[in-house]
């Protein structure tokens, strides 16, 4: 633990893609540390581990208590924002930068919101402030919708905060575009749907909360589960011969070839940035080869408002998202460094959490699969265990917003920064 005095700011950065309970999370530990006596002033790094590199430290502590807890139903990361900004191995000035400005602003804990690649991050700002002499507390806090964070025995986290919200919007998505393609079906037999998750296919299963009992004329593919257009087809086919129409949902990340991929920082494909779309690649395959009814298949693909509909987020989420918040701060006060904060799904029938801790290094270096025994022998859904699993997450309730003049009222963090000590830097990746 930082000594008495010295070094005992805390610093909260975000990296990654945001979630509509991304600042639920922000507001647990801004909410329990500002009440911790070991713990100073708070700041909020702007733009994740690029605004500490730059310096560009946010006084959350100045800031109004009102806003802080609107932060609950303000989505995304528009607060402090985040970044898709990676420190590699190489980039030994950026590692170097980092401790510099931590030690300038007197911070002894430092705590990182984001997936696997946070955690390394997370994992090598530790172990490079004990090489520099420097007494700081790194604390992991896990978010993704993907859910692809931890391992695959859900051992290190049951589920990550993000993804209940994103399940919640599916499963309302689905329900809402059954009735419409019920209504429309004579002109649209085919609706296409393409969920996000790139290698994993946790959210496109979510779809099948919304019809639990398999009444809907309903298809899933997963990114998991290899399927070939003319595959998809035929399966299409049989279905519009059965029931007169058919859903599809897709992962983005599902292969049907070249369609135009960019990628992000970390290496990771973006898929609403591509030249087109898997949605849009099956649905011209489905039209070019022709249907049994008349009519034609139509696409739908939802873009970064999977990840940011405050209106369709879990209850359940936000309140674990500022649970293991709560969680990290504690953690940190403690001295707890070199650890994620974790959710852990305890025993039994009845749905119950606990919060706990985990190595940081066994997070970075962990690789999350959907469960092969959760997809249906078919390949085309998934079973009532991955039902069992993912039914609690979305809970029962709609979550209430503040309003304001009819509009939503949302969290707005004053622009408060603390003065720069240090020169003005510019991280190695976004040197020409």
């Amino acid at each position: 633990m930082p000594s008495p005095g010295r070094f005992r700011n805390l610093v909260v950065a975000q990296s990654g893609g945001p979630s509509a309970v991304i600042n639920s999370t922000l507001r647990g530990i801004v909410e329990t540390a500002r009440d911790l006596p070991q713990i100073g002033t708070i700041f909020g790094a702007r733009h994740g581990i690029e605004g500490v590199l730059k310096e560009e430290l946010l006084d959350l502590s100045a800031q109004p208590a009102e806003e802080i807890a609107l932060l609950r139903t303000t989505p995304a990361a528009g607060s402090i924002g985040t970044c898709r900004y990676k420190i590699r191995d190489h980039q030994h000035e950026d590692f170097q930068r980092v401790i510099d400005v931590l030690r300038a602003h007197e911070i002894g804990y430092f705590l990182y919101i984001g997936g696997n690649d946070s955690m390394d991050t997370a994992d090598k700002v530790a172990r490079l402030a004990a090489e520099k002499g420097l007494d700081l507390v790194a604390v992991g806090v896990p978010k993704t919708i993907d859910n692809d964070v931890g391992d695959s025995e859900f051992k290190l986290i049951d589920h990550t905060p993000g993804y209940g919200s994103t399940a919640k919007y599916w499963m309302h998505m689905v329900q809402n575009a059954n009735e419409e393609n019920a209504g429309s079906s004579p002109a649209d037999p085919v609706l296409v749907m393409q969920a996000m998750g790139r290698k994993i296919g946790f959210i496109p299963a979510a779809a099948r909360l919304a019809d639990p009992r398999r009444e809907m004329p309903l298809q899933i593919y997963l990114a998991e589960r290899p399927c070939t257009l003319a595959e998809i087809s035929d399966h299409v086919n049989d279905q519009i011969r059965q029931d007169g129409r058919c859903l599809l949902v897709l992962s983005e990340g599902l292969n049907v070839g070249e369609f135009g991929e960019r990628k992000d920082a970390f290496g990771h494909v973006q898929f609403s940035s591509s030249e087109t779309t898997v949605a849009q690649v099956v649905v011209n395959h489905l039209n070019r080869v022709g249907l049994p009814a008349k009519g034609a298949a139509r696409g739908n693909v939802p873009g970064t408002d999977q990840r940011h509909a405050i209106s369709l987020a879990s209850t359940v989420d936000l309140d674990e998202a500022y649970a293991v918040g709560r969680q990290a701060a504690e953690m940190a006060a403690r001295g707890e460094g070199g650890f994620m904060a974790t959710i852990l799904r305890e025993p039994g029938p009845k749905y119950a959490v606990r919060y706990d801790k985990v190595p940081l290094r066994e997070v970075a270096n962990s690789e999350r699969q959907f469960p092969a025994e959760w997809i249906a022998a078919n390949g085309r859904d998934v079973t009532d265990e991955f039902i069992r699993y993912a039914r609690p997450l979305v809970g029962d309730h709609m979550v209430d917003l503040t309003m304001e003049d009819g509009r939503q009222r949302l969290a707005r963090l004053k622009p408060i920064f603390v003065g720069q000590k240090l020169a003005k830097y510019i991280p190695q990746a976004d040197r020409k």
